[in-house]
């Protein structure tokens, strides 16, 4: 049979036409395909045309959760597929397909996609937000659930948020008397700045003047994290050696900034603690060094889950 074939292409040859939409026939089959089925031969929901190469990345906007909403309500109520470059990635929009997820699927979300920036940031991913599924991650949660943001330590807090309310009203009401104006945006964040480096560490920052420092460091760890990062959605780039390096001497330099700050408030306060139980300030600080024996946590452990 292939004889055959062979012999009748030889004596009338495709005209032009045929051998330029061959091509286009087999990409648009080979793309319907993939699109119904996954790599194993499962069903896929439902998901918009893609582009070659960067998928659907073009369909997310500056606003993500509002374009993934829109395109949720478009294409899939309940889940949406997307793939954002290289990264297949399923968009869960409502109650019932969430409820399903997060009780049968946790062992799957609670792990993030390696990536580079959080894995220099974070020590090895070693915080509770980017650590993989495993015994190391469930330490971790159940530290932080047990200790640092149990029932009776909300109550601790409670008593902090109410001096920086206060001190926030205090403000108001002295620009109000003085006739000038008040930047709300400037005010809030600087109570929430505030208020995390009590939590993270008492007055500590406060009194020593590293608030504004701790406010930077935050700032640009969220602008590493949160941001565009082109290695998480074509891993492959991580391979181009110039990409690599811009990408880690970004993520190194916010880390050893924030490994001089956090080094100096740890070493202050064990050389101020009289003994590993002794925890009365009661902030984060206090906490992980007073459990630090129990958990088996290292400095740089401690530094990734106040980070």
């Amino acid at each position: 049979m292939a004889n055959l074939v062979q012999e009748l292409m030889l004596e009338s040859p495709p005209p032009a036409w045929f051998l330029f939409l061959l091509p286009l026939l087999l990409l648009s089959l080979h793309h319907w395909f993939t699109r119904k089925t996954g790599s194993t031969g499962q069903l896929l929901p439902p998901s918009p045309p893609a582009l070659p190469i960067i998928g659907h990345l073009h369909l997310v906007g500056a606003l993500p959760h509002v374009s993934l909403r829109d395109l949720a309500r478009k294409h899939g109520p309940d889940v949406l597929h997307l793939r954002l470059g290289a990264l297949p990635t399923h968009v869960v929009s409502s109650p019932r397909a969430a409820e399903e997820v997060l009780r049968t699927k946790v062992h799957i979300l609670a792990s993030w996609p390696p990536s580079v920036v959080p894995d220099i940031i974070m020590y090895g991913s070693s915080d509770i937000a980017f650590a993989p599924y495993g015994e190391y991650w469930r330490q971790a949660r159940k530290l932080v659930t047990t200790h640092m943001l149990s029932v009776k330590k909300m109550q601790y807090f409670r008593i902090a948020a109410i001096e920086e309310v206060s001190m926030a009203m205090a403000k108001i009401n002295e620009a109000a008397t003085a006739g000038s104006t008040v930047d709300i945006s400037e005010l809030l964040n600087s109570y929430s700045n505030d208020m995390a480096c009590r939590i993270v560490s008492g007055k500590f920052f406060l009194e020593d003047g590293r608030s504004k420092l701790f406010r930077e460091l935050v700032k640009d760890s969220s602008r590493l994290l949160g941001g565009f990062n082109l290695e998480e959605y074509f891993p492959a780039l991580c391979r181009v050696g110039v990409l690599k390096r811009a990408v880690c001497a970004k993520a190194e330099r916010v880390r050893n900034r924030w490994a001089n700050l956090l080094d100096k408030v740890i070493d202050d306060r064990v050389s101020k603690r009289k003994s590993a139980s002794d925890h009365k300030n009661g902030d984060f600080v206090d906490i992980l060094l007073s459990v630090q024996q129990e958990y088996n946590l290292t400095r740089e452990h401690m530094k990734a889950l106040l980070t």
